[in-house]
């Protein structure tokens, strides 16, 4: 992927209000990029909007029809998407087997499913610009620990469909980053919707983080491992 100039991009950060979105946002901004927040909570996202005039779309991801009501609202008011990315997630622990149902379906209908179809939807758009994508997988992927069976496998489904994504969108000029950060401070772990958390070491900064990943995109990188974030605190 070549190096990219944010200056005046129009980027999309979905889950831009969470504790990895925010810094995100805050390192697009910076760089020049007009910034589009989206988000389950438009409450919240106004709270992230970098300017006040800031494009907020609120959806839930784990619609299918989130993707289209993105695509609408930045086309309606730019005609044009250079970037996105899906910075969202949920987080389980506990063992597989005492793991609900329905939060193994949840794990992979937010954490899989819902960025395939927010990618798919603004296929289009990103085609048109040569844009890229973001995808924010997790250690997980490249280090499997016991008691997150479901929650690493959702995160390793994400970093292989990203793998998948940069050989077929690359016909069309699509950048896609597969990002794999370790354990970074962003309060997920406090937010489980399964399980409880194990006692963990600190982690990353997320202003760390988030500057990390936008500088991968500057640089046109493909991914940024786990050892790609450098030690934590």
């Amino acid at each position: 992927m070549a190096e990219r100039d944010l200056r005046g991009a129009v980027v999309a950060v979905v889950g831009a209000s969470g504790g990895l979105g925010r810094p995100i946002v805050e390192a697009l901004a910076a760089r020049g990029a007009a910034v589009v927040l989206a988000g389950p909570h438009p409450d919240r996202l106004a709270e992230v909007a970098p300017t006040p005039d800031a494009l907020a779309v609120g959806l839930d991801i784990r619609r299918p029809q989130a993707g289209d009501d993105l695509v609408d609202a930045v086309s309606a008011r730019f005609g044009r998407l250079d970037g996105l990315v899906v910075a969202s997630g949920v987080v389980a622990f506990g063992t597989l087997a005492d793991t609900d149902d329905d939060v193994v379906e949840e794990l992979f209908l937010t954490n899989v499913l819902g960025p395939l179809w927010m990618v798919k939807r603004a296929t289009p758009l990103l085609t048109a610009s040569k844009g890229f994508v973001v995808l924010v997988s997790a250690v997980l992927a490249e280090q499997p620990l016991p008691g997150m069976a479901a929650y690493g496998a959702s995160k390793a489904a994400l970093s292989s469909a990203a793998g998948a994504l940069t050989r077929e969108l690359r016909r069309q000029g699509i950048g896609v980053v597969d990002v794999r950060p370790p354990h970074t401070e962003t309060g997920l772990a406090d937010r489980a919707i399964g399980g409880t958390a194990p006692r963990l070491p600190t982690g990353l900064d997320p202003r760390t983080v988030g500057e990390r990943i936008v500088a991968a995109v500057e640089a046109g990188a493909r991914e940024v491992p786990a050892a790609g974030f450098g030690p934590s605190d």
